[in-house]
């Protein structure tokens, strides 16, 4: 968000955080990594961050199959007349890129913590815990799901619990993953591949709490098995290249995106399922709909809340719409009775050869939905 103002507008930005923002890239892949969309990769071409980008790993196909029924899906990038579907990206690569985007704007990086905020007629009183206030017309939280410009501007939330943890690691597959991002849909369990290579992939296997907490208590070999047979041996044998990383699955929509002054984005106003991969694109698209807002408006309108406003109902159905898919499609998957299992499989074949409905689902992951 500050790179974009930056570039589009002329102010005064302080972008404040406790930690580095500045990452080291190792030479090994980190764990931690995005599939970007086509319409989020324009955007990053559109402030100069692309090309900076260290590594990145095209995919042109994504397939997903069901453990529990005869349903498949498979989408191409070719089917959208796209060379790709989108990219994977270390989320330290695309933080590095953008850190070296903002030390040649005219934003300034302040590593400390928010301790207070006060509303006043021009905006935001800021208190740090460096002993620093400041002043501002405009606040905008970027900082998280748990969001502390949120709390502290007592912006209440919606929370939804999975019970389920996300197990992240990198693997080394026998067979090649061609270029393609894989989903197998389990009893359990629901188990994605997303290419770093040819023969690397970062794994996001989100189960039920009980079945990732038996995993934990597993040594690597024992782990290696278990996900290779998870994934119906497809990529012949796995073996973990990294650590193993547990997080809690937690959706969170906040109630309200916008006051006077001051915006939320990203994962501060909300925050889904990793089903579809999809966060960190909705969080892009704020980013793009609140600059375009405060473009559009006066130059004395800087968190004016009619403008403000325009953002937050531009940007809370989709985000709103999605949520709820993933939330329906994460029960959908976990049913396996047997009418379910049956409409679940039909439903996916359906789509799968039916051009229209394949043509609609795979825009709307990629961002490329018609607006009126």
């Amino acid at each position: 968000m500050a790179v974009e103002i930056s570039n589009k507008m002329s102010l005064s930005i302080a972008v404040i955080d406790p930690n580095n923002c500045n990452p080291t890239v190792s030479e090994s892949f980190h764990t931690r990594v995005s599939a970007i969309t086509p319409t989020t990769k324009d955007f990053l071409k559109s402030i100069n961050v692309w090309n900076e980008l260290e590594r990145k790993n095209a995919f042109v196909a994504t397939k997903v199959w069901d453990q529990n029924s005869h349903g498949h899906l498979n989408f191409h990038a070719s089917d959208e007349d796209l060379k790709n579907l989108g990219y994977i990206i270390e989320n330290d690569v695309i933080q590095s890129a953008l850190f070296r985007a903002i030390e040649t704007s005219n934003a300034t990086m302040i590593q400390a913590s928010l301790v207070e905020l006060n509303a006043n007629k021009i905006g935001y009183k800021v208190v740090l815990d460096n002993g620093q206030t400041l002043s501002c017309k405009l606040l905008i939280g970027a900082d998280g799901p748990q969001s502390k410009v949120r709390s502290l501007a007592n912006i209440d939330f919606k929370e939804h619990n999975y019970d389920q943890k996300a197990i992240i690691a990198n693997v080394l597959t026998e067979k090649p993953l061609k270029q393609t991002t894989w989903q197998r849909f389990l009893s359990d369990s629901i188990l994605a591949f997303l290419p770093l290579s040819d023969n690397q992939a970062s794994i996001v296997w989100s189960c039920k709490n009980s079945l990732a907490n038996m995993l934990e208590k597993l040594d690597d070999i024992e782990f290696n098995k278990r996900i290779t047979d998870a994934s119906e041996y497809r990529f012949g044998s796995l073996e973990l290249q990294s650590a193993r990383k547990y997080f809690p699955l937690v959706s969170r929509s906040a109630n309200q995106y916008v006051l006077e002054s001051l915006a939320l984005i990203g994962d501060a106003a909300h925050n889904i399922h990793p089903l579809a991969g999809q966060g960190v694109n909705l969080g892009f698209s704020d980013v793009m709909e609140l600059s375009q807002q405060l473009q559009d408006s006066k130059p004395n309108a800087l968190g004016d809340f009619l403008v403000l406003r325009k953002y937050a109902r531009a940007r809370r159905l989709d985000n709103e719409v999605m949520a709820k898919t993933m939330t329906g499609l994460d029960w959908i998957y976990k049913e396996n009775m047997e009418p379910i299992r049956w409409v679940r499989g039909y439903g996916m074949n359906l789509i799968d050869d039916t051009p229209v409905l394949k043509s609609f689902f795979q825009r709307q992951a990629l961002g490329k939905i018609k607006k009126n």
